[in-house]
C-alpha cells in the first residue's frame, strides 16, 4: 500500500446504530470508509452527514444475497449487518439468521479477496441466560436453540464459529468483538431497547414500562466507547472473541429511574410482563480487553445517557432530524 493512500475499510450495516458511529471514527482517523446496508433496520439518514466526504462511500446492498460490491484495496473488514433490536429481529427472522450465515459468508470472501483482516460484531446474547457471573469469554454460555430469542443468539454464534473455521480453512486475518447493552445516539425511538424506551418515554411524560420487578440488571456501554474498541480491535492482530462492555452492572428499574431524572420527568414506573427469556444479569469480564487492546469504558453513565437524551429532544424537535425519522419503525 503506498505511504500516501488512506487504509480502507469497509463496514457492513453502515448506515446503522454502531456502524454509523465506526464510520464517524474511522474516517476522523484518515481511513477511506466504504459502507454497505441494505437499510432493513439502518436508514441513510444516519449517514447523510457523510456524504459529502470524498473518502467516504455509501452502496445499498443486501450482504447475504450475492457478494459484496466493493472495489479498491481495503485493509478491514467490519461485519455489523444484522437486526440487533427484539422487535427487529423478531420481526425479521429470517433475515437475521441469513445475515449470521450467509451475510458473514459473504463478508468474510471479500476480507479474503483483499487479504484483509475481518472483525465480526458479535453480541453478549451468545451468553443467554447466563449461569456464571460476570461473564468470560472462555463461557460456553446458556442459550435456548429454539427459544423466542434463538434466531439473533444463534445467528451470532454461527458468525462465531463460521469466522473461526473460515480463518483456519484460508489463513485470513480475523477478530471478533462481543458487544454489551450498546446505547447512544442514532438508536431507533421504538425498537424495544431499554435505553430509547426510557427516554422516548420520559421525553413524552409516559409512564416508564419496567418489566418484571426491575431487578434484572444490564451493562450499558455508551456507542463512543464502543466503536473505539472496534477500531482497536480493526487494528490489532488479537483473534478473542473479546467482551466488549461496561463492567459496571445496573439494576433496570434503577435504569430507569436514572434516565428520568437526567430527563426531567416524573419518574412514574409501570410495571408490565417480562418478556419470555429475556436475560437476568448482563455483566461482561474485559480484562481481554484490557489487556489486549489497551481499552476499557470512558464514558460515564450519566454523562452518555444525557448526550442520548439530547439527541433525543434534538429529534423530536420542529426543527431537528424530523418526525419521519422519528416515526421509523414504529
Amino acid at each position: 500500500m503506498s505511504k500516501t493512500r488512506r487504509p480502507g475499510a469497509v463496514v457492513t450495516g453502515g448506515a446503522g446504530f454502531i456502524g454509523s458511529h465506526l464510520c464517524d471514527e474511522l474516517l476522523s482517523q484518515g481511513w477511506e470508509v466504504t459502507a454497505v446496508d441494505n437499510f432493513a433496520t439502518g436508514h441513510p439518514c444516519n449517514v447523510a452527514h457523510l456524504m459529502g466526504d470524498a473518502a467516504f462511500r455509501l452502496v445499498e446492498h443486501d450482504v447475504t444475497a450475492s457478494p459484496l460490491p466493493v472495489f479498491g484495496p481495503s485493509a478491514v473488514v467490519f461485519h455489523l449487518a444484522s437486526p440487533a433490536s427484539p422487535l427487529d429481529y423478531r420481526r425479521l427472522s429470517l433475515e437475521t439468521l441469513d445475515a449470521g450465515s450467509a451475510g458473514t459468508r459473504n463478508a468474510l470472501e471479500l476480507a479474503r479477496s483483499h487479504d484483509a483482516r475481518f472483525v465480526l460484531a458479535s453480541t453478549s446474547e451468545v451468553y443467554g441466560e447466563p449461569l456464571v457471573h460476570p461473564q468470560p469469554e472462555s463461557y460456553w454460555g446458556n442459550v435456548n436453540p429454539i427459544g423466542p430469542r434463538s434466531m439473533y443468539d444463534e445467528s451470532k454464534r454461527f458468525a462465531e464459529a463460521l469466522t473461526v473455521a473460515f480463518a483456519a480453512r484460508h489463513e485470513i486475518d480475523w477478530g471478533i468483538a462481543r458487544i454489551f447493552n450498546c446505547y447512544g445516539s442514532r438508536m431507533q425511538p421504538h425498537d424495544g431497547r431499554a435505553v430509547p424506551t426510557f427516554i422516548w418515554q420520559s421525553l413524552h411524560q409516559q409512564p416508564l414500562t419496567v418489566t418484571g420487578d426491575g431487578s434484572h440488571t444490564r451493562s450499558p456501554c455508551h456507542v463512543d466507547d464502543v466503536v473505539d474498541a472496534l477500531v482497536r480491535l480493526g487494528r490489532s492482530g488479537a483473534n478473542g472473541p473479546i467482551n466488549i462492555g461496561n463492567p459496571e452492572e445496573i439494576r433496570v428499574l434503577d435504569l430507569a429511574l436514572r434516565i428520568a431524572l437526567l430527563a426531567g420527568a416524573s419518574p412514574e414506573i409501570k410495571f408490565v410482563p417480562r418478556p419470555a427469556e429475556d436475560p437476568s444479569r448482563r455483566c461482561p469480564d474485559i480484562q481481554a480487553a484490557r489487556i489486549e487492546l489497551g481499552w476499557q469504558p470512558a464514558v460515564g453513565l450519566d454523562e452518555g445517557l444525557t448526550a442520548t437524551i439530547d439527541w433525543f429532544r434534538t429529534l423530536l424537535s420542529p426543527n431537528g432530524l424530523g418526525a419521519a425519522r422519528a416515526d421509523l419503525h414504529r
